[in-house]
This record gives structure tokens, sequence and C-alpha cells, in this order.
């Protein structure tokens, strides 16, 4: 996510500033084009000449200093960065950002640029908990100035609290989180305009939430699957065009306005359901999480308590998505994965098994991820491997990147 991406490095004078150098190795082997600009006091920590070295490029500490007389340097900076960073970012140049001054290189260079700053303050745990310093920082955070909340531990004066810079991984691995985030936003926006016509004359079926299996007329053995994903893709496919059939079992919420949606039940039920709609379908997506077993034999009525134990014996389900993937011809089929370890491994052997065209995994170990939430982050797979990896965002917009990418695949496909 770093390749070619231009960050402008501020480094601010408090201890911390020794990190720039591991943060400076870093974001440069991740790809990334990096430009530092230091303080006078940060020269105090950390030579010029070290940072030079890791990144290959000058470092600028003196506004003044204007080595290309084409351009004027704080200037150039600003309009080169894709992505500005202050670390260490100590309670002074917090101060002048939320104040607008200027009078260094660096603050100057902040002022001039329209690209998206981030901060990683570093400071004893008294001052980054002062009026002053906590109101500076709420004003940058409304301003849209990304926050790294330092770590807590032994400080540099000797105290122990919340203050310390975070570590310069930890730092890139947030970098990194951004421009995935941009990138998925720059996404959406350039296939807004065509969205609507991807699935135009497609008939699309959706499966979602978790299926039930009876033992009696008031238990049942079920799962944690919410719905939300179906939802989100059966919306999605609507608004691209399909002619959606949604079959949904127990929901936590409800389906989609608009949306053609068959209720059902157990395994079996949903099994007769798709099955109904298969042959003239052309996209298929198996988003819900259907038992795989179920009772052998179901009550008429109530069991009652008897003794300390009660066995319950299990037969195994109809898998919807095998008989789909063994009876397909011009259909698409999309399965889902949801897993806590071995996600890829699981996922491909899934893939392969039931003849899928894509399958796609989640980890819901992770959290925003999985059953229950509003947010996914998915990897998608195809019959090569990866196909796609979508980091953690709304479910509506994992639904629409699954959907673009299917769409592609059957387009090529038929052609």
């Amino acid at each position: 996510m770093l390749n070619g991406k231009v960050i402008v490095l501020g480094v601010t004078g408090g201890i911390a500033a020794y990190k720039a150098a591991m943060l400076c190795s870093r974001l440069v082997q991740k790809g990334a084009d990096v430009h530092v600009i230091m303080t006078e006091s940060a020269k105090q920590f950390i030579t010029e000449l070290t940072l030079q070295s890791l990144t290959k490029n000058p470092v600028y500490s003196d506004t003044f200093d204007e080595r290309d007389p084409s351009v004027v340097s704080h200037i150039h900076l600003a309009d080169m960065a894709d992505l500005v960073l202050v670390a260490p970012a100590t309670a002074n140049v917090i101060g002048k950002m939320a104040h607008g001054l200027a009078d260094d290189m660096l603050t100057t260079t902040l002022l001039a640029t329209t690209a998206p700053v981030m901060i990683s303050p570093a400071m004893n745990v008294h001052m980054y908990t002062h009026p002053a310093v906590v109101a500076n920082m709420e004003t940058l955070v409304s301003r849209g100035v990304s926050m790294i909340e330092p770590g807590e531990g032994l400080l540099a004066c000797g105290y122990v609290g919340k203050g310390r810079m975070e570590e310069p991984e930890t730092i890139v691995e947030v970098v990194e989180r951004f421009f995935e985030q941009q990138e998925t936003t720059e996404w959406s926006m350039a296939n807004e305009a065509k969205a609507p016509g991807l699935l135009e004359g497609k008939k699309v079926i959706v499966t979602a939430g978790g299926t039930i299996e009876r033992i009696d007329p008031v238990r049942y053995i079920t799962n944690d699957s919410s719905g939300k994903m179906g939802f989100a893709i059966a919306k999605a496919a609507k608004d691209m065009g399909a002619d959606v059939h949604l079959i949904a079992a127990h929901t936590d919420v409800s389906p989609p306005e608009g949306v053609k949606t068959e209720r059902v039940e157990s395994a079996q039920d949903m099994y007769d359901a798709v099955m109904r709609e298969f042959d003239d379908s052309d996209l298929i997506i198996k988003a819900a999480a259907v038992a795989d077993y179920r009772p052998l034999k179901t009550a008429s009525s109530k069991l009652k308590k008897q003794g300390e134990k009660m066995t319950l014996e299990l037969v195994k389900t109809t898998d919807i998505l095998e008989t789909l993937g063994k009876y397909k011809q011009k259909q698409f089929l999309i399965g889902f994965a949801a897993e806590t370890d071995s996600v890829e491994q699981y996922a491909m052997d899934k893939l392969r098994r039931k003849n899928c065209d894509l399958v796609v995994a989640n980890d819901v170990t992770k959290s925003g991820v999985g059953f229950g939430t509003d947010t996914n982050s998915v990897h998608i797979y195809d019959a090569e491997g990866l196909a796609l990896h979508l980091p953690l965002m709304s479910k509506e917009d994992v639904a629409r990147r699954l959907l673009a990418l299917a769409a592609e695949r059957m387009t090529k496909g038929e052609s």
C-alpha cells in the first residue's frame, strides 16, 4: 500500500526523536518515498545525516535554506505529499498546529499542505493530560488530523504512564491502513456512476441468516449469523440492476426494502427454496450460515427434563453449496467461509471441493469482523488464490466490492 507514496515526516524535539530512524527505515522498506523535516530541537537528539542516509533524500530544517531555485521548498514538499506524518509530535508543535503558527520549516509546510495530516504525540504523562494540550489535540482532530495515541509505560523522565510515542512498526501499520481505506473510498467514488448497471438483466439469488434445526416446538439448534452481510449483498445487487431473490432464515434485522424475500427456517427449507430458483439464475451468493447437522428426530411436543444427561443424535444436512457446485452450468457461484484459524487453507479447500467461482473468507475472531457486526474484513479467493483483500469497512462497501468483482468475472466468462 505504501509503494510510491510520498510521505513528509516531521520530526520534533523530544527524546522519542530517536525512533524516527527506525520509522524512516520501515517506511522506506515498504516502498514509501520519505522526505524528512526536522525542527532545530529535534537535531539535539538525532542528526540530519542519519535520516538522510535512511531516506536517500535531503533533510530539511531551515525555511530559508532554498536548495533548488526553481521551487520554494516548503511549498514544494507540501504539494508533493500524499501524507504528512509528525512523529514524534511534541506538545509545542501540537500547540502551534492548533493555533496556525508557522515559525519554522515544519509548521510552514503544515500550513501549506492540503494532504492528510497524521500526528503521533510523545511527551510526559502530565503534559499529555494538561487541559491546554487536550484542547489543542481536540481542535486538530475536529479539523481532520488523525491522531496515533501514545502508548503507556516508563517514560524518559522517569514517570510511568501515557505519553510514550507509539512504536514505529505500529505507526507503519496505521499508515498502511489509512492508504487502504483511501483506496477503497476512491474505488467507491470511481465506480458509483457505473454501479447501477453492473448486474442489469441478471437474476441473483442471495441466502442470508442462520438456519434453525428444531429439537422440539420450543427448542432448536442455530448459530450467530445476523443476516446483515447477506442483506447488504441483496440490497447492493438490487441497486446494481439485478432481479434479486433473497432467501432468508433467522436474522436479527429486517430485510432490505424492495427486495423479493422468501423466509425459510431449516437447512432443508433453504435447500428447497434455492433449488426452485436455481436453473434460471445467473449469480448465486451463499452468505447464509447453514447448519451442518440437524436432530435425527424432532419431537412433536416439548421434551421434558429427565435425568442428569440428554443425548441428542444428529445427522448431516444436505450441503447446499456443494450441490449447487455440482449442478451449475452457466451460473456464477460464490460461497462464504467464516473461520477462526487457517483462513486461507480452509477457504481454498472449500472453493475446490464445492466448485465455487469465488469464496469470501473472514476471521470471525477479529474485532469488527463477522457475525452481528456492521463492518467486515474479508479475503476473496478464486482458483488461483487470493483475488482481493478488503480491509475493515462497512458490510455495504464489502457487498459492492464483491459484486463488482463478480460482475467483472461474469462478463469475462461471457466474452
